[in-house]
């Protein structure tokens, strides 16, 4: 049963929902890895600019030439459920927690949850937020594009499924978007920056990463319909060198009937011995991790 609850809770929970006109909207964003409310402020006189009759390579265009002009300022508050399900199954029911470890590289709770480092976090985004036509109001608040500057703050670590006090701070620059159509759905994220922790035994690092998500309700027989992938990897900030790394693709079963899509990601994650100290919670070996993600899109 409780395998059955972890699989359930990795299913999505929902759209965003957007309300609140003009210069100011809320937003509230759920979804089982990362759950959201913010609040969107225009610093114009004009509300949130739409684009529309874009494709896909015109709305990156867009938000890469408009990168440096923000016009929107974003305060959010976010929880990572799964990954905070995953410290608080470890924590309370250990035996079970311990039964899940099949093979050294793979323990099913840890494989359902893996994706945060953190369980929770405060975010301020300065830069430029447009919106997308959606195919109906319910979706309205999963059709927006950014390209700016972001800033995440919090106060806890996620290690190995344990939750560990560590004020910690991250920057970077960030273009990423949702876009729900009739025929299709389109996630998107490139990023780069840095991230500082107060614990002095976890290295500061540095890091790029790449998301790219499409649903195709419509087949068309491109190849890249119906896919997924995910990269982030990230370097210590004092030799540059790699301390971890997360990939994940995915495979997409759209219903023929109706507008859902079962989902299925594998990957993996990687953990440099040199990520933390050995003398204050690291391991003296490299730390590796299958990822197993199934999901279920609307």
């Amino acid at each position: 049963m409780k395998l059955f609850f972890l699989f359930f809770l990795s299913l999505s929970a929902g759209p965003l929902r957007a309300e609140g006109t003009g210069r100011t909207t809320y937003e509230l964003q759920l979804d089982p890895y990362y759950t959201a409310a913010g609040m969107y402020n225009s610093l114009t006189e004009k509300p949130i600019e739409k684009l529309t009759g874009k494709s896909e390579s015109e709305i990156y265009k867009y938000l890469l030439e408009n990168i440096y002009k923000p016009r929107t300022l974003v305060f959010e508050i976010s929880l990572n459920p799964l990954p905070y399900a995953g410290t608080f199954v470890k924590r309370n029911y250990r035996n079970f927690y311990e039964d899940a470890q099949l093979t050294s590289n793979f323990n099913y709770i840890q494989a359902l949850t893996a994706g945060f480092e953190e369980p929770w976090a405060f975010s301020v985004f300065l830069g430029n937020v447009v919106e997308f036509d959606s195919i109906k109001k319910s979706f309205e608040g999963k059709r927006k594009g950014y390209s700016g500057l972001l800033l995440d703050m919090g106060d806890y670590h996620i290690k190995d499924n344990e939750l560990v006090y560590d004020r910690w701070i991250q920057g970077e620059v960030k273009l990423k978007g949702e876009q729900i159509l009739r025929d299709r759905s389109l996630v998107w994220s490139f990023r780069v920056g840095g991230k500082l922790h107060d614990r002095s035994w976890i290295k500061d690092s540095v890091f790029f990463g790449f998301r790219r998500s499409r649903t195709d309700f419509k087949k068309t027989g491109r190849w890249y319909e119906n896919s997924g992938f995910e990269l982030t990897s990230s370097f210590s900030r004092d030799k540059l060198e790699a301390i971890r790394h997360y990939f994940l693709v995915e495979k997409k079963i759209p219903s023929e009937k109706k507008r859902y899509a079962f989902t299925l990601g594998l990957g993996f994650v990687w953990d440099s011995d040199k990520k933390y100290s050995i003398k204050n919670g690291g391991d003296a070996r490299n730390g590796f991790q299958f990822i197993l993600r199934p999901n279920l899109e609307f």
